[in-house]
């Protein structure tokens, strides 16, 4: 399996994740929900983290990714509900 195929794996399921523990916050379900809400989630949550100035102060890697990711998926939740 190259890099690139386990790299998106790893978004994916980062995706999922994180999707999921937006979805227990802000309701909403669905497995596609999930990944589209957490990988969106994830550019979302570090481009707003990293503009903030705001570090989580995880020092593993995989629960940072995941808590950045949640952090956006409620976000990208959030904005589509008040669009909608």
């Amino acid at each position: 399996m190259s890099r690139d195929t386990q790299a998106l794996i790893a978004m994916g399921v980062i995706g999922i994740v994180a999707g999921f523990l937006a979805s227990l916050l802000v309701g909403g379900g669905g497995l596609v929900q999930y990944l589209l809400s957490g990988v969106v989630g994830a550019f979302v949550g570090g481009y707003v983290l990293k503009a903030a100035g705001i570090s989580l102060g995880i020092k593993n890697e995989l629960a940072s990714q995941i808590a950045t990711a949640t952090i956006g998926a409620i976000i990208v939740v959030l904005l589509a509900r008040l669009i909608a």
